[in-house]
């Protein structure tokens, strides 16, 4: 199959060096394939994305010399894919109600990192055998996990990876409440129904890639390949956040740097040329 690859920002502030970094590779990765790339607008999360940053993301990807073969698609029009992704794994008995942990549910809406990892739940919700699943609203749906069971993938760029679940991770959340997709469901149904055969990312997503692996299992939707990158910190060794304008591309512009230079500040990516059926 021939490769496509994707660029998905999130318009919740400026691009930095780190985002830059993992979206060069993605592009070297896909142009080296003879492939396509897609970009996807990630942004679902109605309280900060903003059609400024949407405006900034776009400059900056094209000043960095990035170009894309499709999109951008934005994952607020593609509400119904995600609503029929939900649908089968809810009929498939994959999910229960759950009306805790507010912080959670919130997070979920983002992609999360390794400073701020959704916390394993306690199962407080999770309905045990024989205890019927009654629903009311407000509702979260989290997939149930199984537990003790080990997630293993292949990824490019750091290798064979495994986490357990229940002790990696636990039950996730996949539908809010307020009647939105987490983070988890969008991009498995997005990579799925754009045909990705290579998901290029940041190293802080390496749990996530575990959970989506369950999603595709459940939905019966092929699994691409992984490749993550290597994260980029700051000067006291922090992952650097969209909070560090200092580090944002449109401040290294505004500066005088050239592209060149900015991508000379990026770490060597590992084997760029090494690409996983």
């Amino acid at each position: 199959m021939k490769y496509r690859g994707r660029l998905a920002p999130s318009p919740t502030g400026l691009l930095h060096l780190g985002h830059a970094q993992t979206f060069w590779i993605a592009w070297k990765r896909a142009r080296a394939a003879g492939g396509s790339l897609i970009l996807r607008n990630e942004d679902l999360d109605r309280a900060r994305c903003r059609p400024e940053f949407v405006t900034a993301m776009l400059e900056d990807l094209r000043w960095l010399g990035l170009d894309w073969d499709e999109g951008p698609y934005a994952q607020s029009e593609r509400l119904e894919l995600y609503r029929a992704a939900f649908r089968k794994l809810k009929e498939g008995g994959f999910l229960y109600p759950c009306r805790c942990s507010r912080g959670d549910v919130l997070r979920a809406l983002q992609a999360p990192h390794a400073a701020d990892e959704e916390p394993i739940y306690p199962g407080t919700c999770r309905p045990s055998a024989g205890k019927p699943v009654v629903e009311g609203a407000p509702l979260n749906w989290r997939f149930r996990v199984p537990d003790g069971r080990e997630i293993t993938f292949l990824d490019g760029g750091f290798g064979k990876q495994t986490f357990v679940a229940g002790r990696d991770f636990g039950d996730f959340v996949v539908w809010r409440h307020d009647d939105a997709p987490s983070y988890q469901l969008a991009v498995v149904t997005d990579d799925a129904a754009m045909e990705i055969t290579e998901v290029v990312r940041g190293a802080d997503l390496l749990v996530s890639t575990a959970r989506q692996c369950l999603l595709y299992e459940a939905l019966g939707w092929k699994q691409p390949a992984f490749f993550h990158a290597p994260l980029v910190t700051n000067e006291n060794g922090v992952r650097l956040a969209k909070r560090d304008d200092a580090w944002s591309i449109r401040a290294r512009r505004e500066q005088g740097m050239t592209p060149e230079n900015v991508r000379a500040e990026f770490k060597p990516p590992p084997e760029p040329g090494r690409l996983f059926s």
